[in-house]
This record gives structure tokens, C-alpha cells and sequence, in this order.
């Protein structure tokens, strides 16, 4: 019965810190990619992360345009949530390697972001090719995923009307993850 509750709980603390430290990766990457701060999903990540980065932004000041507030509470949230995860297993980490698990699992995070934003966008632009930018998620998929497309498509021109640059960018992202997952070992 105790392995159930460690589970479950165990389980409750991964999705709760998963979807807020989303949240405010999503936030940080919409800033630094300069999307539309009045766009609703925006809004909504503002209205939702606001909470606890407002008091940090108070302490902790941006640098040449990024938001180190959002980065360290991402990484405290992070290291947060593998020391609980760690600890209902049964396990005592020392602050070094969970700070270290904490910063690889949030660069993961971060690819994992951009490849699927670039797979959905992909995708939308087969059945909206002129409209993705007018929905308020194509726009911010536009907005997060042309700071990569852009040079790959530099690179690799149209070929008979067909953009193969998303292909190239999703095969960097993807050596980027067996790059992490080695750090991981």
C-alpha cells in the first residue's frame, strides 16, 4: 500500500511542477522570442506565472534583455521537483547533482518545446498554408519557431515550392536531445 501512495504521490508532484515550470518556460521563451504580449495564451501564462515572478523581478533584475528571474525560478522549481521526486524514491541527493539534473532536464525541456512548435507548425500550415498567423496559437508558434527556421531556410532554398528547412531544423533539435541524454548518463 505504501509503494501505491509514493507513486501517487510521486506521481501528483512530476505533473503539478511539470505544467507550472511549462509555464513559465513558455513565458520566458515567448519574451525572448518577442512574441505578441497581448496575444490570450500570453495573457494567460502572465496571469498564471505572475505570482511568483513578480516578487522575484523585484530582487533579481533582467540583464541585457533577458529575464533572469524567469531562470531562476526555473531552475529553483526544477531542483525543487527532483529533490521531492528523489526523496519519495527513497533516494538523498547532494545540491550539486540535483542542480545539475535540474538544468539538463530544463535544456531538454526546451528542445522538446521548439521541435514540437515546429512539427505543429508544420502541420497547421497544411491546412491554414496563409492563415496560421491569424489564429493566436499560430502566431505564437510563428513567433517562437522563426528565430530557427529563418537561418536553416538561409540554407536550404525552396525546392519546386517546397520548404525542407523545418525537416533540417528537426534533425538538429533531435541530435540536440541524444546530446542531453548523454549528459544525462
Amino acid at each position: 500500500m505504501t509503494s501505491f501512495l509514493t507513486e501517487a504521490t510521486t506521481l501528483i508532484v512530476e505533473v503539478v511542477f511539470s505544467l507550472y515550470i511549462l509555464a513559465v518556460l513558455l513565458r520566458f521563451l515567448f519574451q525572448l522570442a518577442r512574441a505578441d504580449f497581448y496575444n490570450p495564451i500570453s495573457q494567460f501564462l502572465v496571469a498564471l506565472t505572475n505570482p511568483l515572478l513578480k516578487p522575484l523581478r523585484r530582487i533579481i533584475p533582467g540583464l541585457f534583455g533577458i529575464d533572469i528571474a524567469s531562470l531562476v525560478l526555473l531552475l529553483a522549481l526544477k531542483s525543487l521537483e527532483v529533490f521531492l521526486v528523489f526523496s519519495l524514491g527513497g533516494y538523498a541527493l547532494e545540491p550539486l547533482p540535483v542542480a545539475l539534473a535540474a538544468v539538463v532536464d530544463l535544456l531538454r525541456l526546451t528542445v522538446n518545446i521548439f521541435f514540437y512548435a515546429i512539427l505543429l507548425r508544420v502541420i497547421l500550415s497544411w491546412f491554414m498554408p496563409y492563415g496560421v498567423r491569424q489564429n493566436p496559437a499560430g502566431s505564437l508558434l510563428v513567433s517562437l519557431t522563426e528565430p530557427l527556421m529563418r537561418p536553416a531556410r538561409r540554407l536550404i532554398p525552396a525546392i519546386g515550392g517546397l520548404d525542407l528547412s523545418p525537416i533540417a531544423v528537426l534533425v538538429g533539435l533531435q541530435l540536440c536531445q541524444l546530446a542531453l541524454a548523454h549528459l544525462l548518463r
